[in-house]
């Protein structure tokens, strides 16, 4: 009997920077199969992916161990029909609005072959079994909470237990919305984190013709104030564009205590930044510079290394920020 199976399936939720292992059994001994992955984001956008295979002498097609004979990735990738999955139409981005309700829905499908012609006699042959994976971001007991306060638009995401946790803001904000994925998946790890919305949201304004770091300082300080936040100093998490702005907040406000910038500029210029009266220009970031800030950078590239470099960066980038807070709370004692 043909089975395809996701392990885990719950565990009580698989979170989207979890892993699972797909696998299809009681194939026949040899036999050709087509695996194809879709989900559909909030906006009704698709995405799909698919990749070929051909099953052991046990007939078994097991994702962990199996390569992949050709289609959106070649070689063996376990999570492969997740990270390769691209937009029907050209130029969208998976999108999760809703990151504390309702996971993604990742449909896999199986389709099998009598044999290698079919794939070009029967290209459109229908998936004989399929399965339905959800990939959440956030873990059981993350709590959420919107604040809107003049015009600091803001939502910051407490982990599950008790206790004080190491607090992050999360600079994600050239986009028409609050993006919450990053702040909620770390809030899953174990950080209390404030996703901020900074320009071309609400009342915000569109363009931004300067930064004035007292708004941010004015949001870090609402963050230090609560009891589940381990102080003294908070740690921010930018991305491209706004890694410009984070690295001029590592600069300037002492309750920064580390910065990740990702894929970001090597200067501060394009746009100046206000602070206690004074603007700044064009900065240059040096490698001294670097080192001196305890500035984080990953990088990314093509999508199969691409896909690699960011699983690996999101580890590294919990592991250095845990690193960097212990050590402040460590210089204390």
């Amino acid at each position: 009997m043909v089975q395809l199976t996701a392990t885990p399936m719950s565990t009580p939720v698989r979170l989207v920077d979890e892993p699972v292992y797909i696998q299809a059994t009681g194939l026949a001994p040899f036999q050709l199969v087509l695996l194809q992955a879709s989900v559909e984001d909030d906006r009704k956008n698709l995405f799909h992916s698919h990749a070929y295979y051909r099953a052991n002498e046990s007939g078994e097609v097991d994702l962990e161990h199996a390569s992949s004979l050709g289609g959106d990735y070649l070689g063996v990738h376990p999570m492969g029909l997740f990270w390769s999955l691209k937009a029907e139409n050209v130029g969208n981005k998976l999108s999760k609005k809703d990151v504390m309700n309702s996971p993604l829905y990742v449909t896999k499908s199986l389709k099998f072959y009598d044999s290698d012609f079919d794939i070009y006699l029967k290209p459109s042959i229908s998936p004989k079994y399929s399965l339905t994976v959800e990939r959440w971001f956030s873990a059981p007991g993350v709590s959420r909470v919107r604040v809107a306060e003049g015009h600091i638009q803001r939502s910051f995401f407490l982990p599950p237990g008790e206790g004080r946790f190491p607090g992050v803001i999360d600079l994600y904000g050239a986009v028409d919305k609050l993006v919450e994925n990053r702040a909620s998946l770390l809030a899953s790890h174990g950080f209390v984190t404030m996703a901020l919305a900074f320009s071309n949201y609400k009342d915000l304004p569109s363009i931004l013709v300067k930064y004035k770091l007292q708004y941010f300082e004015e949001a870090i300080n609402f963050l230090l104030i609560h009891l589940e936040v381990l102080g003294p100093g908070i740690m921010v998490l930018s991305l491209s564009k706004e890694a410009e702005l984070g690295f001029a907040i590592a600069i300037h406000l002492k309750q920064i205590i580390a910065a990740v910038l990702i894929n970001g500029v090597n200067f501060i210029g394009q746009v100046p930044h206000e602070y206690g009266g004074h603007m700044f220009e064009a900065l240059t970031l040096s490698p001294h510079l670097v080192a001196h800030y305890k500035v984080c950078y990953a990088w990314g590239g093509s999508v199969v290394p691409s896909a690699a470099a960011q699983k690996h960066s999101w580890k590294e980038i919990q592991k250095f920020l845990r690193k960097h807070l212990s050590l402040v709370v460590i210089s204390q004692l």
